[in-house]
This record gives C-alpha cells, structure tokens and sequence, in this order.
C-alpha cells in the first residue's frame, strides 16, 4: 500500500478546543500510519475505482426521488448509532455522537448563529444512506469532482485510481476535463455521497436555513478544495467567498472528535427548537 505522502494540510485548523478532552491536533486525519489505516484505504481505494460520471448520474436518479423512508431530523440522528464511518481515521465511535460533539463546539464559538448550530447536527446525516444498504465507499469519505483528472491533495491520489475508467476516457482525464474555467462549483459533478445526497435533500425539503447552511453541507467533506488548496480552476467568485465559512465549519468537524461522548440527553430539547424553527415535521429522504 502507497501511503499519502507529508501531513494533511487540514492540519492548519486549530480551534480552541479543551486539551484535556480533545486529541492531539496533530493525529487527526493522519493517512499514513494507525490502527485503522488499511479500512480507510480500502474504503478509499473502491471509491476511487468507482466514483465516475456514469455512477453519480445514477445516483442522483435513483436518490432524487426521496422516497427511502419518511422521518424527523432526530430519528435520523437516531439512526447514526448504527454507523461508524469506514472512512474516518480518527474516530471508531457511532457518528450520532460527533454530530452532538461538532453542533456543541460551534454553538461555544458562535453562540449568536443558531442556524450554524443546526449545521453542526445536520452535516453527516446523509450517511443514513449506508443503513438504506449503499457501500460506505459510496457515502463516507473525502470528496472530488468526477469528470476532471483528480489533483494531488486528494487523498492516496497516487495510489488508488488506476481502475478508475473516466481516467482513460480523454473527455474526463485532463485537469478541466468536461468543464469551463471558473464554471463555479454548484456546476461541477461531485463524486457521490452523504454531502451531495444531504444538500439535496434539503432543498428538497425546503429547509429554511440560509445559504451558507446549504454550501457547508454540500461542499464540507470537499477537503482538496477548501483544506488542500486544489481545483481553483473550477471555481467562481461565489465558491471562494463562501470557501471561509467552510474552513470556520471545518474546525469544529475535525477538532470537536473526541472519545469523552456528550451527555446527548441533555442537549435534545435544544436542537429540537432549531429542527422546529428551520426544518419541523417529518421529512422526506
């Protein structure tokens, strides 16, 4: 196995986090060595093989619907006990707890932004799509744009996507591959999962959260882009005024993981006046 070669640059983000409670910063997002390395790079390894066009097309088909089950914003929450993400070197606990974990740390950093609260427990919900039976290679993880050849700070670049067919297509393999300069990224095909499947399903939905809600959702696990510095070229002027609001929320993503779960007991009647103020009832996902 090729290791991901120097630290991760996400490694620049470091909120005030307790250090009593909190890892240490620099372990986090390490793909290079770990007890749970070879799970990651094997969830990365399918993904990068199968993540093309034609697979995403589909996806959208077959999830755009929203018909996979009818539900409030807790039972989803609910049933991320049942998860652990594949993908996570960090982390071997259910992600109902880092959805608490991460809304808490930035409602002690933000207290004034309650929908930024609501991000925090709505980010990774888009994962109950591993307990609809998807494989966690098409759900979790780090994503990319498909279409265009993938750049350096996507992780184990070198070494997981030489079955990746869209590379040997010549319309697919160049750096813009089947895009225009600075098209923006809301015109830009994303390799599938919880991200993609969650933005959608909000606007499905109508969710009345404001417009960076919607863009942190949507582009939060597009580490390349918003942590790795790459696929510029694509962007508008929009995506790199909207690229902080990524960062400040990548913070609280990354730092907040910690083995000390919160007491989510407590926390419920809170996050249940936001789900009432901007997202109330039974949802369609």
């Amino acid at each position: 196995m090729k290791a991901a070669v120097g630290p991760d640059p996400s490694l620049v983000y470091r909120p005030d986090v307790d250090p009593e409670v909190a890892k240490d910063k620099g372990s986090f997002r390490n793909y290079r060595s770990g007890p749970l390395l070879d799970r990651v790079f094997a969830t990365y390894k399918l993904m990068h093989a199968q993540q093309t066009v034609d697979f995403v097309r589909k996806k959208h088909a077959q999830f755009g619907a929203f018909s996979y089950k009818k539900m409030t914003v807790l039972e989803a929450v609910d049933m991320l006990d049942g998860l652990v993400d594949e993908s996570d070197p960090d982390v071997d606990f259910p992600n109902s707890f880092h959805a608490f974990q991460t809304a808490e740390g930035i409602r002690k950093a933000h207290p004034d932004k309650d929908w930024f609260h609501l991000v925090g427990l709505l980010h990774d919900l888009g994962k109950v799509l591993v307990l609809a039976g998807e494989p966690q290679w098409a759900v979790v993880g780090d994503t990319f744009p498909v279409g265009c050849r993938p750049q350096a700070s996507v992780v184990f670049c070198d070494s997981t996507f030489q079955d990746n067919p869209d590379l040997q297509d010549p319309r697919y393999s160049t750096e813009l591959g089947m895009y225009q300069p600075h098209c923006g990224l809301e015109n830009v095909l994303m390799s599938w999962g919880h991200d993609e499947y969650m933005y959608q399903m909000m606007k499905f939905n109508k969710f009345s959260l404001p417009q960076e809600a919607f863009y942190i959702i949507r582009f939060h696990s597009f580490y390349p882009w918003h942590t790795g510095g790459d696929y510029r070229q694509l962007c508008s002027e929009r995506d790199l005024a909207m690229l902080p609001w990524v960062q400040e929320f990548n913070k609280f993503d990354l730092y907040t993981k910690s083995p000390e779960l919160p007491d989510v007991n407590t926390l419920r009647p809170y996050y249940q006046g936001l789900i009432d103020k901007y997202c109330p009832g039974v949802l369609s996902w």
